[in-house]
């Protein structure tokens, strides 16, 4: 058999290959949102105000999803719409379960060219109402940018996680007025200080310690900014990475209001990096020592401080 032959059978073989991988992708999507289905089902019986308790995992980070059902079932919401950024491939994200199970429409962000060419070449971006840009958002551009998803201002989910500027892209945005917030922040501020990073367009948080640690917003510094904007604090997750506010106009007796003392979870999860790249596995207090020093900004006196 001549080269070209045996060139163009293992070519299609891998083609066979990927084909085969890509059903069995689908297939396990379709496992996770009938299971995620029947989590949400069982959700709906219990009587708590706690949103941990309604924690689950379908597409998430961490127990995101089942907290969202929760307070979409919550909440009038007549425009099902979300905007999330900082979703890297969108394999795991905080929307994209209401996407795929209750057909909401999306628009998503990442800086990476790479992952939006991803998001658009899976299976599901023609199969739902979901648009993906590439943008390193900024408070420069980010008003800009979600205003490309041409989405009404009475936006169902804005969901923000880009691991730096959070706080400050936030207040950079008034055209949307979002039903529910959903923010990350950096769970080894603690969860009294108000504080953020300062001000960087071109943040990187690899570049910026070379823990990777120094990003984002403490608890505190969110909440004092969603209370600014007419949001109340409704809940975090219970492994101290996303904290959820809901407008105050939507409040309902099936959520309770909770302080960010309340909703703070002190971090488990060992993400620190030693110089050489290699994971640290350091422990909270550790992670907390390695950013000692490390310049903060007060979102209430407007000071910038050493943590």
């Amino acid at each position: 058999m001549g080269i070209g032959k045996k060139l163009s059978r293992l070519m299609g073989r891998g083609r066979a290959v990927a084909h085969a991988v890509a059903r069995i992708d689908r297939h396990i999507d379709d496992i996770k949102i009938n299971q995620g289905r029947i989590l949400a089902a069982i959700n709906r019986d219990l009587n708590s105000k706690d949103l941990r308790d309604y924690e689950f995992k379908a597409f998430s980070q961490w127990g995101e999803d089942g907290i969202i059902q929760k307070l979409v079932q919550s909440i009038d919401i007549p425009n099902r719409t979300f905007i999330e950024f900082g979703v890297e491939d969108f394999l795991e994200s905080n929307c994209r379960f209401l996407m795929m199970k209750d057909n909401w429409s999306g628009f998503v962000i990442d800086g990476s060219a790479r992952s939006v060419d991803t998001i658009k070449s899976a299976y599901y971006y023609w199969k739902y109402d979901l648009t993906a840009v590439q943008s390193f958002i900024s408070r420069e551009n980010v008003q800009q940018t979600l205003l490309q998803s041409g989405f009404d201002a009475d936006l169902g989910i804005l969901s923000v996680d880009i691991d730096g500027m959070d706080y400050h892209v936030l207040t950079a945005i008034d055209a949307f007025r979002p039903r529910i917030l959903i923010c990350e922040y950096n769970s080894i501020f603690g969860p009294d200080r108000a504080v953020t990073i300062p001000y960087d367009a071109k943040f990187m948080r690899s570049e910026a310690h070379v823990s990777h640690l120094y990003f984002g917003a403490s608890i505190a510094a969110l909440n004092h900014l969603a209370m600014q904007r007419g949001y109340t604090l409704v809940g975090g997750t219970s492994e101290g990475v996303n904290v959820f506010f809901v407008r105050n106009d939507l409040l309902t007796d099936a959520l309770a209001p909770v302080t960010a003392e309340h909703a703070y979870a002190r971090s488990r999860f060992r993400e620190g990096r030693r110089a050489d790249g290699s994971m640290s596995f350091a422990s909270f207090a550790e992670r907390q020592a390695t950013i000692a020093g490390m310049p903060v900004l007060n979102v209430v006196t407007g000071a910038v401080e050493p943590f």
